[in-house]
């Protein structure tokens, strides 16, 4: 790792023994713990260890959160975190080609792993700040080895709860020696010792059967990158030969047919759904498919993909797949079938899928998700007081249609707090832009990229190869 990318975030700070998060609006999404108007949150060590009203805890840390709405932390189940340094420079995208030429045929190919350290980092304190706890680091740039360890140090660094899905590059010239053996690697230099740290292991593969064997070997998670349309003409053999299970996590799952769908519940298949990146790059159909999914009794998370094109905000996440899901059920209802009843997703709804659900897909549903005792205390407080949100008329409401990065006020994963009185702590902005500068520097000179910040459309650099 270069010296620019030393000392950018202090996370050291120790958890305080106990702390009482004294009168929230809880919205726990936990049904045996339900809703308080008003109540307290007791957090002992990384553990939320009581839920209630008036409690009382000798000695612990307060914050008073009077005016203000605890809820999980969200779960981002699918982000190309090694991306953070194009943060829109593709917004007028119209088809998956446009971002892959964006990322993948022209500035993938020139990453040195502190550029994938950078990427990672400013995904990673970008997605804190946002409210997101919890992400499944898809890693398809994994060039050499020395890259997928820089883009799991962001991570530790950063302090966010995540699963890296290490993958192999989509083109250029990379180190092929190293795959897939670097997963075994990453696991005994990584994760061996400290199973039940804030990061894990996972690997990211298409319908590859070898590659997948030798993750199951591992005991590490399957993400792909799934295209109902294209791709859901090999479930059928794949089921049959009993190599789709649980340990499978498949990213947007679009327009894929029903006995697709019956596969994936039968076989316990993961999934997460992207109301943006679908519609924005123009994906097959197009929509998310999160009905589809529901209709086959599976309960899909949310997931950003990336920030080329829009922004890291699962508040918009949620918002653009409440207005979708509208549009479509009224064009049923008004254009085909005027019989149609009209389908909708509430905001409790919606909340679940980026809590709750993201959690089930990461795996991680014994351990986050929901405000559960003896879950761990990954949580967020916003700040219903801000003029935006004030008065507080519907809490479910507030957080889907209205809440903003800027009203999150606190932050808390395994218990530390990472973002307070809206900041994200131990972050040396000066030292962590001079990095991400001189990374953009580096990529678009060695791409030949002339950066335009008024251009209407990214222009592709190279040939795909």
């Amino acid at each position: 790792m270069t010296d620019y990318c030393r000392n950018i975030v202090n996370n050291q700070t120790a958890n305080a023994p106990v702390t009482l998060i004294s009168g929230a609006t809880i919205l726990s999404m936990d049904e045996n713990v339900g809703n308080h108007e008003r109540g307290d949150i007791l957090v002992t060590g990384s553990t939320i260890t009581a839920i209630g009203k008036d409690l009382n805890a000798e000695g612990a840390h307060v914050i008073d959160a009077t005016n203000m709405i605890a809820m999980p932390g969200m779960v981002d189940s699918h982000r190309h975190a090694w991306e953070g340094q194009l943060r829109r420079i593709n917004p007028n995208a119209t088809c998956l080609d446009d971002y892959s030429n964006a990322t993948h045929f022209s500035f993938a190919k020139y990453y040195r792993p502190a550029d994938i350290y950078v990427g990672n980092l400013l995904t990673a304190l970008g997605a804190i700040d946002a409210g997101i706890t919890t992400m499944i680091d898809n890693s398809h740039n994994s060039r050499t080895a020395a890259h997928a360890d820089a883009a799991v140090e962001a991570l530790l660094d950063a302090g966010i709860r995540a699963i890296h899905a290490s993958g192999a590059p989509v083109a250029g010239e990379w180190d092929r020696a190293h795959w897939p053996g670097n997963w075994q690697r990453l696991q005994e230099k990584y994760f061996k010792d400290n199973p039940e740290g804030l990061v894990s292991l996972g690997v990211m593969a298409q319908l590859e059967p070898e590659l997948w064997a030798e993750a199951r070997r591992l005991g590490l998670p399957i993400v792909t990158e799934f295209f109902g349309a294209e791709m859901a003409s090999e479930l059928k053999s794949l089921h049959q030969q009993g190599l789709l299970g649980p340990d499978n996590i498949f990213n947007h799952c679009t327009a894929l047919p029903d006995e697709g769908w019956e596969i994936l519940r039968e076989a316990g298949v993961r999934v997460n759904v992207c109301p943006r990146s679908d519609s924005h790059y123009g994906i097959e159909s197009g929509m998310f498919a999160i009905e589809a999914a529901q209709r086959h009794g599976i309960n899909p998370g949310l997931s950003v993909d990336n920030e080329t094109s829009y922004s890291t905000d699962m508040f918009m996440e949620m918002r653009v797949a409440f207005y979708l899901q509208r549009v479509m059920g009224m064009h049923k209802q008004h254009c085909c079938d005027s019989g149609h009843s009209l389908t909708t997703l509430p905001a409790a709804q919606l909340l679940k899928s980026a809590t709750v659900d993201g959690a089930t897909c990461a795996g991680l549903q014994d351990k986050v998700g929901s405000l559960t005792p003896g879950k761990q205390a990954d949580l967020i407080l916003i700040n219903a007081a801000d003029l935006n949100l004030y008065p507080n008329g519907n809490a479910f409401g507030t957080v889907v249609h209205a809440t903003e990065r800027s009203n999150i006020d606190t932050v808390m994963i395994g218990g530390r707090i990472v973002k307070q009185n809206g900041k994200v702590l131990g972050v040396d902005s000066e030292r962590l832009r001079a990095a991400i500068d001189e990374s953009r520097e580096h990529l678009f000179a060695a791409a030949g990229y002339e950066p335009d910040i008024f251009a209407e459309k990214f222009l592709p650099l190279v040939q795909a190869n």
